[in-house]
């Protein structure tokens, strides 16, 4: 005698759901499992301070200077990376009347600056000039390099040409410093 349609139908799940509960992994005192992690390289950079004023000395006697600290921290890849920190100016002096970086009211009149920076970097060499059109220099990092846990430090001393030419009142540009990694 055959079997009825639906229990041939029927069996086949049945011992499915028997095997599937035999198969579940047994509970024990203790367990372990693997932590995997992939540490790439990384950037990052914290200006000290929103607004750095320049000063000058009185009489035309010396240009307007001023600094601007940072705090950085990078990773680089140990056999091929590298790094920079890089500024540009995205806002140039406003409002119009007084220094320029984009149009200087006399040619030669600059926005330049000079760099430190701890290790592991290297500061840019020799005084730079600023730009709004294209970033300079700050700082460079070889292959390897690897910042301190609370980071490292580093500085732009600003040099901005005392001209005559300046109309008085307080006029401010903004620069944007980019920090990356390989």
């Amino acid at each position: 005698m055959s079997k009825p349609k639906y229990l041939r139908s029927l069996l086949p799940i049945g011992l499915a759901l028997a095997l599937s509960s035999t198969a579940q992994a047994q509970f024990a005192p203790t367990g372990t499992t693997s932590v995997s992690v992939t540490i790439g390289p990384e950037a990052a950079i914290q200006i000290d301070t929103a607004t750095t004023t320049i000063t000058a000395a009185a009489g035309f006697s010396a240009n307007y200077t001023g600094t601007t600290n940072f705090t950085y921290k990078i990773r680089t890849t140990s056999s091929t990376g590298s790094g920079t920190i890089t500024l540009k100016v995205t806002t140039d002096f406003s409002p119009a009347g007084g220094p320029s970086v984009a149009t200087p009211p006399t040619a030669g009149d600059t926005l330049a600056y000079t760099c430190t920076l701890s290790a592991p970097g290297t500061a840019c060499s020799g005084s730079q000039t600023s730009s709004t059109t294209a970033a300079t220099s700050v700082s460079t990092f070889g292959a390897g390099a690897k910042s301190a846990i609370a980071g490292n430090t580093g500085s732009v001393a600003w040099t901005l040409t005392d001209d005559p030419q300046y109309a008085t009142g307080t006029y401010a540009a903004t620069v944007t410093f980019t920090i990356s990694a390989t």
